[in-house]
């Protein structure tokens, strides 16, 4: 089978198409043709050496979305639509990046839309983490106000557009005016252009501060996000997109406001029994979007054989949405 790897740590040019052995699915584990994944920050971090743990000889690639061909425990048929997400991908097994993957069966999800599978591509590890982080983490109510750090990347825009669905009120930061149409076409009450900081000007939509903030941007803008929360509320980070995750001399007494909880959430804990891909909303999504109540967060569907070319719209951070590969 064609498998995409980081030959060595680098920029998108060290990605290589290569043959490679088809894997041989485990008892527990499902094998599936891949048809389309998405791209996430993440994996650039990884290609470039940055992620800490790096492995030439695996494909990379967090998500994906296909056909089962292989399910040993009969909960999947054969030619089943499924997305998978997360469950050691890229780390301990090929990830999406390839035509044939064997993944947990616990970070499977059969799809019953008719969303084609490029649309599909770009749902699976950007709304799942989006879920976690609102539902499980801030454990967001209706009617609540939501600031999203961050907006115009393919994750911010997902919160945009999954915290309106679930009727809270949004705030969401670029740092182009030429972005705001497009935030508030998915969902944006407010838009704020961020030069840095927003506190000031979120305080001035609402004066008691808004209840919860999702962090996208990461480190760089944390202390800021923090200032706009009231009392009780909370900052989820989900996001690196400002670089590494350290707050260098970070006071709690001075630092961090009052009352004013902080979190983070990672995606590695899909598919684990505290959140379980058969609980996801990711069926729900899917049809919101074949459906076109919600809008689609897809921007660029890249082939196979472009795969250096995606990871350089990837890098630049202009890609306006969700880039997806297809096979």
């Amino acid at each position: 089978m064609k498998a995409i790897i980081a030959s060595k740590p680098g920029g998108p040019e060290v990605l290589k198409i290569i043959e490679t052995e088809e894997p041989k699915s485990q008892t527990g584990e499902v094998k599936i043709r891949v048809r389309a994944f998405g791209l996430n920050k993440a994996e650039s971090y990884y290609r470039s050496g940055a992620y800490g743990i790096f492995n030439s000889e695996l494909a990379l690639g967090y998500e994906a979305v296909g056909e089962v061909v292989e399910d040993s425990s009969g909960t999947f048929e054969v030619g089943q639509r499924v997305a998978t997400a997360m469950g050691g991908m890229m780390l301990a097994r090929h990830g999406g990046y390839a035509e044939f993957i064997t993944v947990n069966l616990n970070n499977v999800i059969r799809i019953d839309s008719n969303l084609s599978f490029e649309e599909l591509a770009a749902l699976p590890e950007a709304y799942l983490t989006i879920w976690g982080a609102l539902d499980k983490s801030l454990r967001i109510r209706e009617g609540q106000t939501l600031l999203v750090r961050g907006a115009t990347s393919s994750i911010g825009l997902t919160a945009v557009t999954y915290a309106k669905m679930r009727g809270l009120n949004v705030i969401a930061t670029t740092r182009t005016a030429e972005s705001s149409e497009k935030l508030k076409s998915s969902g944006a009450d407010y838009v704020v252009i961020d030069n840095g900081e927003v506190h000031a000007s979120v305080k001035s939509i609402v004066s008691e501060g808004i209840d919860n903030a999702i962090e996208i941007v990461g480190a760089a803008t944390l202390l800021d996000t923090a200032k706009c929360i009231k009392h009780w509320g909370e900052v989820v980070v989900v996001g690196l997109l400002g670089g590494p995750p350290i707050l260098k001399s970070f006071n709690l007494m001075m630092d961090l406001p009052n009352t004013v909880k902080l979190s983070f959430f990672n995606s590695q804990l899909l598919g684990t029994e505290v959140l379980p891909f058969r609980k996801s909303p990711l069926n729900m999504i899917a049809e919101q979007v074949a459906t076109g109540s919600i809008p689609s967060t897809l921007a660029k569907v890249y082939y196979f054989e472009d795969i250096q070319e995606a990871h350089k719209v990837l890098d630049s951070g202009k890609a306006g949405g969700k880039i997806v590969v297809k096979i």
